[in-house]
């Protein structure tokens, strides 16, 4: 059996004992708040994270400011940023009275662990990272010294709360296996202080930008989730499709038409092939009234919870400010671990 292979069996057996036993497992997951939430982040990870939320696991949900940092010069609105995000996050279903939503650098304790770490890990592990070379190629210049540690960051905002389960995709798996490696060298040179957190794979869709190509903000083709009814009508409107009225899936050679019938498939629960053949002859026209109606209809709810929400800017800074209040409790209580088993109380 393969590696891959082996993981996929202990994460079904996970998901079984998810089920069972949901208060064993503490998952940490998040972003960076570098724009606007859209569609390939709801159905990415928002769903896995309320799913698991209203199981019983218990969620820690992290708005990593200090990475947005990483592969920039400047950190842009990242305030505002987050409290979009926090927005979504509640209007999604995540509830503050059970999930942890905090920001990265309103915990100190949590970056203390970044030294101890760091000696944990060498120089050419951190360059063989999937995350640095990707950045380190298309940024064309040296790498910052935060953007090469960025896998101990991820390490620290897993083991700070330690984490046990990390919901991931399989190209996401090497990074998971970094922070493994950091909790099993710390345990064995001072003492077994953190869990090897487990890989919860999970079966996340592709969802692409309405051009075809990965949803993103720059691109400029993502539906985001604050958008109204009628700004979620006029981008999918202005989408390229093509002149061939019989509607087909093929991402290869119509990227516009398959990204929207991908983007009405996740939204009504069917699959693209089902979608085209009910289209048929319809167009263009047809394929994007289909796609308009099934984002707005399946989005509605989280749309008006998301303005009621936003009408009480005190509802954000209350979930914050609770939020970091106890991540910093935990990290703390962590970080003061971590020193007796290193030597360091004095």
């Amino acid at each position: 059996m393969d590696s891959f292979s082996a993981t996929r069996e202990r994460s079904d057996e996970l998901h079984a004992a998810i089920t069972a036993h949901p208060e064993k497992f503490r998952v940490l997951t998040g972003e960076r708040p570098t724009g606007a939430l859209h569609l390939g982040h709801y159905f990415g990870t928002i769903s896995e994270r309320v799913r698991l939320q209203r199981l019983g696991v218990g969620l820690f949900v992290i708005l990593a400011d200090y990475q947005v940092i990483t592969d920039r010069d400047g950190i842009g609105p990242v305030r505002e940023n987050v409290y979009n995000a926090v927005l979504d996050y509640l209007a999604a279903g995540i509830d503050p009275s059970r999930a942890t939503i905090f920001t990265h650098s309103a915990v100190p304790a949590l970056n203390q662990l970044m030294l101890p770490f760091l000696s944990l890990v060498t120089e050419a592990e951190l360059h063989r990272n999937p995350t640095v070379k990707t950045e380190e190629a298309a940024s064309g210049r040296a790498l910052s010294g935060l953007l090469l540690t960025y896998p101990v960051h991820q390490a620290a905002d897993i083991l700070f709360c330690k984490g046990n389960l990390v919901p991931v995709g399989k190209d996401q798996l090497p990074h998971l296996e970094q922070t493994r490696v950091i909790a099993r060298r710390f345990n064995e040179l001072y003492a077994p202080v953190f869990p090897e957190p487990q890989a919860l794979l999970t079966a996340t869709p592709h969802v692409p930008g309405l051009d075809g190509r990965k949803m993103s903000k720059s691109y400029g083709n993502a539906i985001q989730l604050r958008m109204t009814a009628d700004e979620t009508a006029a981008i999918i409107k202005r989408t390229a499709t093509d002149s061939e009225r019989r509607i087909t899936f093929d991402p290869d050679a119509r990227p516009g038409v398959s990204a929207l019938l991908t983007t009405a498939a996740l939204c009504l629960g069917s699959d693209e092939t089902t979608l085209a053949e009910q289209i048929g002859d319809g167009g263009g026209a047809g394929l994007k009234k289909l796609a308009t109606d099934a984002v707005n209809e399946f989005f509605a709810r989280h749309r008006a919870r998301r303005t009621e929400l936003a009408a009480n800017p005190d509802i954000v800074k209350s979930v914050l400010r609770e939020g970091n209040r106890r991540a910093n409790e935990i990290a703390e209580a962590t970080l003061d671990e971590v020193r007796v088993a290193m030597g360091t109380v004095y």
